[in-house]
């Protein structure tokens, strides 16, 4: 008997490089019911993780998605020379309302596994950064024809956060660098992948 892949809801991010490809998933998200929200982002990677993916781009499409199995299929007719990065999420550790728009997202992996204990603290300390409307957990896959020459090794232990403001992309890239610094000073091995301004909400 075959097992049965795990679906999981969570955000894709492809490369936008005005080519056929990315077109047809811009007009296959925006009318698929699949995607809850479709945004057009800048993405710049931190050095630390630069190195692993030589082949990113400056633009993606963003997606967030209700079921990863049919993401998969899509990305699958889609493969580019860019690499194409898909966050499963496992748990979502906390959803809130809060004051202005989406403007943000920033993307975090642990160096190491932590527990439950671990965890809820880290949670905890992302409840205290009031612009954070939105925390959760998960692990990613990514997609490209070009095979990376080194091999990212924190995939399993991916941390996502929205924030919501009115300021600056810049103004909140720094609250989100204070962030991680507040949470690595309780010792725990928080760094950056990737932060993606919101430029355009397309759906």
């Amino acid at each position: 008997m075959s097992k049965q892949k795990l679906s999981y809801s969570g955000y894709v991010c492809v490369p936008y490089l005005h080519n056929h490809d990315s077109l047809e998933l811009k007009e296959s998200w925006t009318n698929s019911k699949n995607i809850e929200k479709l945004y057009f982002v800048t993405g710049t990677f931190s050095n630390d993780s630069k190195p692993y993916f030589s082949t990113s781009a400056n633009h993606y499409l963003l997606a967030k998605f209700k079921d990863s199995s049919l993401i998969e299929k899509e990305l699958s007719k889609h493969i580019q020379e860019k690499t194409s990065f898909v966050f499963n999420i496992h748990d979502e550790l906390f959803k809130r309302e809060v004051l202005g728009n989406t403007n943000f997202i920033s993307i975090y992996y642990l160096e190491y596994d932590e527990d439950d204990e671990g965890l809820i603290e880290i949670s905890g300390l992302l409840l205290k950064r009031e612009k954070i409307e939105v925390a959760s957990i998960g692990h990613m896959d990514t997609t490209c024809l070009i095979p990376s020459k080194f091999t990212f090794p924190y995939f399993a232990n991916m941390i996502v956060i929205e924030v919501a403001s009115e300021k600056s992309h810049q103004s909140v890239k720094k609250y989100c660098d204070q962030t991680q610094r507040d949470i690595t000073r309780k010792g725990f091995k928080l760094s950056n992948l990737l932060s993606l301004s919101i430029l355009d909400q397309l759906k």
